[in-house]
């Protein structure tokens, strides 16, 4: 399992939405989430996907959308 990093709680904590989804998504789906943003090569990668995990979660997904899935598992 991921540690969830300091930008993307940061990021959670600013928005009660997205918040309320995190705390009710299990700790894969968690995971999940935290493989796909910390998965960018570049910064600006990373950037843009807390942005878009932010946006997602707001607006109820419980897990990206589009990826393979952690290869951490």
């Amino acid at each position: 399992m991921h540690t969830i990093p300091v930008d993307l709680r940061e990021v959670l904590a600013s928005s009660p939405k997205a918040l309320a989804v995190w705390e009710d998504i299990t700790p894969l789906a968690r995971n999940e989430w935290i493989c796909w943003v910390t998965s960018g090569k570049k910064a600006e990668t990373r950037s843009i996907r807390i942005q878009k995990a932010l946006s997602k979660l707001s607006g109820g997904m419980r897990r990206p959308c589009c990826w393979a899935g952690c290869t951490h598992r």
